[in-house]
């Protein structure tokens, strides 16, 4: 299937591992031209030479995206590189496993930071270049907790569902204006830290599989999808809704 976003313009953050670079690396594939960017400079050169040796056009940003001045300079870094921004992935690390009646103050502050402002922030700044051409695509990476909160994992259970009701109403306003926004809620892969952090759990998704889904929600065809969240998890969530 033809995407139809050859030449279009792709900021992909937290994208130098795991699901985040899949992302950018199936977009680059499709002929995106892909801003990546991550706080890790080594790892970051290293998803930038696999995309630039596979053939796509990529620039690395070293940056923290969970620091509220960092999505400002990644839109303008995209810009002055690529001229605009049609596409948007926002990705950030999730906060450490934590009870729901144990928690701080301080930690529901940073979880919802990392996993609610950083998306709002970078879809605010892009906004103008997305709805420029009448066509733009968001496409926020999330997890299948927003559908099914799990045990153990009580800040990213709330921040997450907070990022799916924003998402859920901002998909309705844009729309209008030709842009698009979807999350993709991914179950267990098999990037590095999760078998770091689960060992053999039993069944895992492919991330490259899971990046090409991101690609299709991000392209031509999918231009009547928007509000949705797609849930990529091998069944493991059991809600009808």
């Amino acid at each position: 299937m033809d995407l139809g976003i050859a030449g279009k313009v792709a900021l992909v953050t937290a994208s130098s591992k795991g699901l985040g670079r899949a992302s950018a690396e199936a977009l680059a594939a499709e002929g995106v031209k892909v801003v990546i960017s991550a706080r890790g400079e080594d790892s970051l050169r290293d998803a930038e030479g696999a995309i630039r040796a596979a053939g796509g056009e990529v620039h690395a940003v070293v940056g923290d995206v969970t620091d509220p001045k960092t999505p400002a300079r990644l839109v303008a870094e995209t810009r002055d590189r690529f001229g605009t921004v049609d596409i948007l992935v926002p990705n950030a690390g999730g906060p450490p496993p934590a009870r729901a009646l144990e928690l701080t103050d301080e930690q529901i502050v940073a979880a919802v930071n990392a996993n609610l402002m950083t998306s709002i922030r970078l879809v605010r700044e892009a906004l103008p270049f997305l709805q420029t051409d009448g066509w733009g695509r968001i496409c926020c990476i999330t997890s299948w907790s927003i559908k099914q909160p799990m045990p153990g994992l009580a800040l990213s259970n709330l921040a997450r569902t907070g990022l799916w009701a924003w998402a859920k109403t901002a998909a309705a306003d844009l729309f209008p204006s030709g842009v698009t926004l979807n999350l993709a809620c991914p179950g267990s892969h098999a990037t590095d830290r999760m078998r770091q952090l689960a060992g053999d759990i039993g069944p895992m998704g492919d991330p490259g599989a899971f990046g090409r889904i991101v690609a299709f929600l991000c392209s031509q065809p999918a231009a009547f999808i928007s509000g949705t969240a797609v849930m990529v998890d091998g069944a493991a969530s059991t809600g009808l809704l």
